[in-house]
């Protein structure tokens, strides 16, 4: 059968275009994918470096933020480097870190002195900061529960000392860039930088934990309820709401002020915060070892301390004068006994002080440990105080304390310093809200 001419052109295109489309099919094949996006991944560097590694960083958009946290003991100061992309979590390439001691409160009287040790630390950040960057990188300083107890006008001087210093700095630093911070929001902020941390706040799905800090003069608890029950019968300053990352988070978030270990180991000794003894600064106490007799200071007051010989074994008696402290001060929170929680700060410190976690590392604890070591720890003072004389009166409050907040015997605690060697203050959370604040109207 003789075919049209017509038919023969289409079946000789047709012929063609299926060549060509071979042809180019196989030369993309072995051509190298230039145009396909780089990978980011986030590692830890042999010098302890949180970085981004890339094959081309330079085309990323950088913000940098430096934190003070002015605390009890002393002054920190965190510079983190953010990579930002558009709709999703910054990604943390850096942080810098340094901490001075004593902390802001110790210069109450004299405020001046206050300058060299902030310097000091505005030097780190210069180092740390490109030049370039100095004029758009956000300067802030959160004082928490130390200058929260000091009398308002001097707390009010030592503000305004910093401040003239940020002023002086090549950094951007507004009003509100010196203050100090409400409880409630070190909690909530310390929740940010953990659950950040770990991962849980870059996913709708993923499970958020819990946070516990023990600070000098205060201590927090923050977590996500999910039993509807928990957030009808809290208190209403307990429950707050927050957008972050495209996300709404309702937390249970509470700061007790003045419960924090040094506040609490001052109030168990007798002593009242903020009013000297008068006459002898001097203290007795069955939390201490029968014949022990020291010097103590605390909050620029410095005190005698004494053992006292009870007639019942000392943890017991101990345990007595930490449940008046504590009496109706704590509210326990039901369903936080089934959350997981990370705990920090002087829980850390006093769970490696008996061995329990590696003081590099860290591990797991659970309220039973600090229980048996608190009896373990006073009950042999009878013959010496140990090498810390304070430690029987450190466990048994810790242990009385997370009772009271509604944890059993058998809840496990995790216990870090750092996660993907980040420190795990409330400073990374913290720079977030700041920085998100900055892009507001």
């Amino acid at each position: 059968m003789r075919i049209p001419k017509i038919a023969s052109a289409f079946l000789f295109v047709g012929c063609v275009v299926a060549y060509l489309t071979y042809v180019k099919w196989h030369i993309d094949g072995m051509r190298p994918a230039l145009s396909r996006p780089p990978y980011y991944h986030s590692r830890i560097g042999s010098d302890g470096d949180h970085r981004l590694t890339s094959p081309d960083l330079t085309s990323k958009r950088f913000q940098y933020g430096i934190m003070f946290d002015a605390g009890s003991t002393g002054t920190r100061v965190h510079i983190f480097k953010f990579v930002l992309e558009e709709n999703v979590a910054p990604k943390l390439s850096h942080e810098t870190f340094k901490a001075i001691k004593p902390g802001l409160s110790a210069y109450a009287d004299d405020p001046d002195k206050c300058r060299e040790g902030i310097q000091e630390l505005l030097d780190v950040a210069k180092g740390s900061v490109p030049e370039s960057m100095w004029n758009t990188t956000p300067l802030v300083l959160k004082a928490t529960a130390g200058l929260r107890l000091l009398p308002g006008e001097k707390a009010t001087h030592l503000l305004d000392k910093v401040r003239e210093v940020f002023r002086e700095s090549p950094f951007l630093s507004r009003g509100d860039s010196v203050s100090i911070m409400d409880g409630t929001d070190e909690g909530i902020s310390a929740w940010i930088t953990v659950n950040f941390l770990i991962g849980s706040l870059h996913g709708k799905d993923k499970r958020t934990v819990g946070m516990l800090d023990l600070g000098g003069g205060s201590t927090q608890i923050t977590f996500s309820p999910q039993d509807e029950k928990t957030i009808q019968t809290s208190p209403v300053d307990y429950i707050t709401s927050f957008q972050m990352f495209n996300s709404t988070h309702t937390l249970y978030s509470h700061s007790y002020l003045g419960l924090g270990l040094m506040s609490a180991r001052l109030a168990i000794l007798g002593g009242t915060e903020g009013q000297p003894l008068e006459g002898s600064q001097e203290l007795v106490s069955p939390c201490l070892a029968p014949d022990f007799t020291d010097q103590w200071e605390h909050a620029e007051v410095v005190y005698t301390v004494k053992g006292q010989k009870a007639g019942e074994p000392i943890y017991e008696s101990c345990y007595k004068k930490v449940e008046k402290v504590l009496y109706r001060k704590v509210k326990k929170a039901e369903e936080a006994k089934d959350m997981n929680f990370y705990a920090f700060s002087y829980y850390y410190d006093r769970a490696v002080d008996i061995g329990v976690i590696d003081e590099k590392t860290g591990g797991v604890i659970n309220v039973g440990d600090y229980i048996e070591a608190a009896k373990r720890v006073c009950n042999s003072m009878v013959d010496s105080p140990g090498k810390h004389p304070f430690l029987c009166l450190d466990l048994t409050y810790i242990s009385a304390l997370l009772q009271e907040l509604g944890f059993p015997k058998e809840k496990v605690f995790k216990l870090a310093r750092k996660i993907d060697d980040v420190e795990t203050s409330w400073a990374l959370g913290a720079t977030f809200h700041y920085i998100e604040s900055l892009s507001r109207p």
